[in-house]
């Protein structure tokens, strides 16, 4: 931008030249090219729904799992539960599995229709998850560049949509048992199939507990989920 003063009888008049202002204009917009931001808008929205759906539904989950254990020796602390009592719960339970839902789908779709599923989640193998692993033990894996992914990450995160797989297929089971009578059976029975949208929701939340610990260590992870870099 050029700014010049010119002299118009007695009072000076500043004349600013606008023209010289697309050069730079265009080098704003090209580095924004070069340099996209390392999780995308829609990504980090369909990050944050899903986080408190989940959060919702474990905390709300626990209290419904309280009114019948499936391991009588475990019983979750009122304290962290969520609902007050078994129908407040299972209405919390209820609205948050629909966003939980419906989100995922998107969040999926999304990830699908972009490329970013696979360039982002493969190539993966047993040896770089075992390498990487190892190179977090010992505090040697390098977290310099958050757009990649490491192998334990990969791993993680594929290991985690999965479980939401189980865990909805696992609850359709025990809230529709007899609208999905062969589900049911797939799961082992009722009983059962409590059981493993139990032993899916440790996971989850075995899955959280690591994940807060790591965003800890690593605090740029969390910058970049809240605003793209």
């Amino acid at each position: 931008m050029r700014v010049s003063v010119e002299l118009t009888g007695i009072r000076p008049v500043t004349v600013i030249d606008m023209d010289t202002t697309k050069p730079t204009l265009d080098v704003m917009h090209a580095t924004d090219a070069r340099n996209p931001p390392i999780h995308p808008l829609w990504l980090r929205i369909t990050h944050w729904l899903n986080a408190i759906a989940a959060l919702v539904m474990m905390l709300s989950g626990w209290r419904i799992y309280d009114a019948s254990p499936v391991f009588r020796q475990i019983v979750i602390p009122p304290s962290i539960t969520l609902g007050g009592w078994l129908g407040g719960a299972l209405q919390w339970h209820f609205a948050a599995m629909w966003l939980l839902v419906f989100n995922g789908i998107v969040y999926i779709a999304l990830n699908v229709a972009s490329g970013r599923f696979v360039s982002k989640f493969f190539p993966l193998s047993p040896r770089a998850v075992l390498r990487d692993l190892i190179g977090a033990l010992t505090g040697k894996l390098s977290h310099a560049d958050l757009r990649q992914y490491n192998a334990v990450q990969k791993l993680a995160y594929l290991t985690v949509v999965v479980d939401l797989f189980v865990l909805v297929l696992s609850g359709l089971a025990i809230w529709k048992s007899v609208q999905f009578p062969l589900l049911r059976e797939l799961m082992g029975g009722y009983d059962n199939a409590r059981v493993v949208h139990f032993c899916a929701m440790a996971l989850m939340a075995a899955f959280v507990v690591v994940h807060v610990a790591m965003v800890a260590l690593v605090p740029r992870s969390l910058l970049t989920m809240l605003r793209g870099r």
